[in-house]
């Protein structure tokens, strides 16, 4: 165990730990970032290999402590792993298990703290800091890097596991608002992948079911995207610790926010001097997030449909290991480069997706619809044209698609194949003209963006928030 940083007595102490996903972990350390600039104090639990994660945060800020802890050992997780992006989304269990095993060295750290925190902000996988957070007699906050209708649907998920699994086609969600419905293997994977005689399953079930059991919730939402679904979640919890605070990457990406530069390699510059040059929304970005690799149908369906549609893009590809390209994974077809010189950008490996998604250029977004890469395009208001694959994405295309038509689906599944031929043509017409999406997409931008401002719902909830934790 070690601990860095120069403590700060003057203000409240508050205890970060972050789940070790880049997904969920940039997005709370980006409110870690905010609350810093709000003059509290801050601990962040962090294991090893997962700081060099936090350098952008803590050279910004070199009073925040570090608590850092050897990552447990697990028989599913190979020594070394300590991160979700180094074994994919089937390790979640066995990390959030992992993790568990923290609780006794951070009690036996609390205690020997001169200046212990009066506060527990974790993250919603790890729902089990709860117990941790009443041994130790301080308030627990669940942080969700996603939206507030995904927290309903989940709760809805696990206080019903029977009749969940027992359904063979479509699930009726009566307790949340509007009263969706979703197919059975349209679920968050978690769900899915429940086994209730597994110990670690059940731990996770527990664990998830603590998140409305805290002394609050904070989302990386905002009241005009999610405010029926927030005020819903505010009645069902009995009290008003609810708070939207995003799109966090937006309150980044202006006075305050971290640079993530030496994150990455590449500082993209060739590319966006391409996109200074082409014509206001006249460009598509692909980009499938950081676990999805693609099969080798895919990536034929996909590029044969970016060839057709004749417009410019910008595609993020994915690469995997020698062996996987081996097999066809993340391997664009052969000749397809050369065929769209000139108006295709490959970019493989990191692409450096907020900076393309707000430039002008840029009117269109093949998506997974992960909720960060969802509230990145919103902040760009360009339009998303959804393939959801796994986790909780189906959750987001309802949203996108059904309640807020600014969204198109053009594909389904992990396994799924576009036509090509629809691709293309759904592609062409989505980047010429102003369809009512688009329209949308863009009024959409504008209230994320007064979301943010002084006196908007995120601006307020954040400060709040922060009254609320100084009076602790």
């Amino acid at each position: 165990m070690s601990i860095s940083g120069d403590q700060n007595h003057r203000h409240p102490h508050i205890l970060v730990f972050p789940y070790p996903a880049q997904g969920h972990m940039l997005a709370l350390l980006d409110l870690t970032n905010q609350l810093a600039l709000r003059a509290l104090t801050i601990t962040i639990v962090v294991t090893p290999r997962n700081l060099p994660i936090l350098t952008p945060l803590l050279s910004t800020h070199p009073s925040i402590q570090t608590l850092v802890l050897p990552f447990p050992s697990h028989p599913k997780i190979p020594p070394g792993v300590e991160n979700v992006k180094d074994i994919g989304n089937h390790g979640n269990l066995a990390i959030i298990n992992a993790l568990a095993n923290l609780h006794d060295p951070i009690i036996q750290w609390f205690k020997s703290h001169p200046n212990p925190p009066v506060a527990l902000i974790s993250d919603f996988f790890l729902g089990h800091t709860l117990r941790l957070a009443d041994h130790l007699k301080i308030p627990r906050i669940s942080f969700s890097s996603t939206r507030a209708f995904l927290a309903l649907i989940l709760e809805y998920c696990w206080r019903n596991l029977d009749l969940v699994q027992s359904s063979s086609a479509v699930i009726d969600f009566p307790s949340v608002p509007r009263s969706p419905s979703l197919k059975r293997e349209h679920l968050p994977s978690i769900v899915l992948a429940h086994r209730g005689a597994d110990p670690e399953s059940e731990l996770l079930r527990v664990s998830m079911l603590a998140n409305t059991d805290s002394w609050g919730c904070v989302f990386n939402t905002f009241q005009d995207l999610e405010g029926e679904y927030l005020d819903h979640l505010r009645r069902r919890m009995g009290r008003n610790r609810v708070y939207s605070v995003g799109p966090l990457s937006l309150i980044g990406a202006g006075d305050g926010g971290l640079d993530r530069a030496n994150l990455n390699t590449g500082s993209g510059g060739d590319l966006m001097a391409w996109l200074d040059g082409c014509p206001h929304g006249s460009v598509l970005y692909v980009g499938f997030g950081s676990q999805k690799l693609l099969n080798s149908k895919q990536m034929e369906a996909l590029a044969s449909g970016l060839e057709r549609s004749g417009v410019r893009f910008v595609w993020a590809v994915k690469t995997g290991s020698a062996q996987e390209a081996k097999d066809g994974y993340g391997v664009v077809p052969e000749g397809f480069e050369e065929r769209v010189a000139g108006r295709g950008w490959l970019v493989k490996g990191w692409a450096p997706q907020v900076l393309i998604l707000g430039h002008r250029a840029v009117g269109g977004f093949v998506s997974h619809c992960g909720w960060n890469s969802v509230l990145e395009a919103i902040v760009g208001g360009v339009l998303i044209l959804g393939w959801p694959m796994e986790a909780d994405q189906f959750v987001n295309v309802k949203l996108l698609v059904e309640d807020m038509g600014v969204a198109i689906q053009v594909c389904e599944g992990a396994s799924g194949v576009p036509d090509p031929a629809q691709l293309g043509k759904v592609i062409a017409e989505s980047l010429s003209g102003d369809s009512a999406e688009k329209v949308r997409a863009k009024e959409l931008r504008d209230k994320a963006f007064a979301a943010v401002r002084d006196g908007g719902s995120s601006s307020k909830d954040l400060d709040e928030l922060v009254k609320e934790l100084s009076q602790l």
